[in-house]
């Protein structure tokens, strides 16, 4: 049963300001949400009511709907569903295997996830992500999870190739355009991810579908654990791992995530 329905922000262009802002739908309209993150991170779990601005448009399509936060670092986990380490012939982690993407990999709904000339074999990986919204260090798993903001739909996309004949992830995870993300931001508390579904879709067929409650290391756990590595700042990313069901894209498809309570992420693929 799908809990109350979560506050959706978008992160979308403001044609009039001519920059970034983040955004919600009031009455018909589109209006402007000010302040960073942290901000309204602050607000929201003190119970006040988001700022609301001067309205941007009458609907979403038309806006340009940007990804989600301007982040420090994008942090993935891997292997995190124990039937995905198993696809993968892997053993199971005894604790979180940690990777980073670049800033430099992130795209938002609808640009296109471009495949390298270096791969011949590039992989779709639905996740969910998490956006922080204040500075978190050496924290333990209650104090993690107050530190979310909110999630959203996510894609790790991969050159299975290069990962399997590196035994890396940097660069099999790193080329631009490699985290698509978005649409939308659904605020914690209120989205509790054990009571929604994710679904990775290419050209409409289904690949990947769990419940997002399989994680081998839960939400709190994993962002401790990172914690203790790196301070994670308000607009990081945390990727949480993919389910099973990764499978190889190519030029011309449509990659869809789509996790009930946040919305549907498109982005098409395309030969650089």
């Amino acid at each position: 049963m799908i809990p109350n329905n979560p506050t959706l922000l978008y992160r979308v262009f403001d044609p009039v300001e001519g920059r970034p802002t983040m955004a919600r739908r009031i009455d018909g309209a589109v209006v402007a949400v000010p302040g960073g993150v942290e901000e309204l991170h602050r607000r929201h779990r003190a119970g006040a009511s988001l700022p609301t601005g001067r309205p941007v448009a009458d609907d979403l399509d038309d806006l340009t709907l940007l990804p989600v936060s301007d982040p420090t670092k994008i942090v993935c986990v891997g292997l995190n569903y124990r039937q995905h380490a198993d696809e993968m012939n892997k053993q199971v982690p005894e604790e979180p295997l940690l990777f980073l993407k670049p800033a430099s990999a992130l795209i938002g709904p609808g640009e296109a996830i471009e495949l390298p000339p270096q791969s011949s074999e590039v992989h779709h990986e639905g996740e969910l992500a998490i956006l922080i919204g204040e500075r978190l260090k050496d924290a333990d798993p209650d104090t993690a999870e107050r530190a979310i903001f909110g999630y959203t739909c996510a894609l790790d996309i991969t050159a299975r190739d290069i990962q399997r004949r590196e035994k890396r992830y940097t660069r099999a995870k790193g080329f631009d355009t490699f985290a698509p993300t978005g649409p939308a931001i659904a605020l914690a508390p209120d989205f509790v991810p054990a009571d929604h579904h994710l679904q990775c879709r290419v050209n409409g067929d289904l690949r990947q579908s769990s419940q997002l409650d399989d994680f081998i290391f839960d939400i709190p756990f994993v962002l401790s654990f990172i914690s203790q590595v790196m301070t994670l700042h308000p607009g990081d990313l945390i990727f949480t791992g993919t389910p099973s069901g990764v499978g190889p894209i190519t030029d011309g498809d449509l990659v869809t995530v789509e996790v009930d309570g946040i919305g549907r992420l498109e982005n098409p693929v395309i030969a650089r």
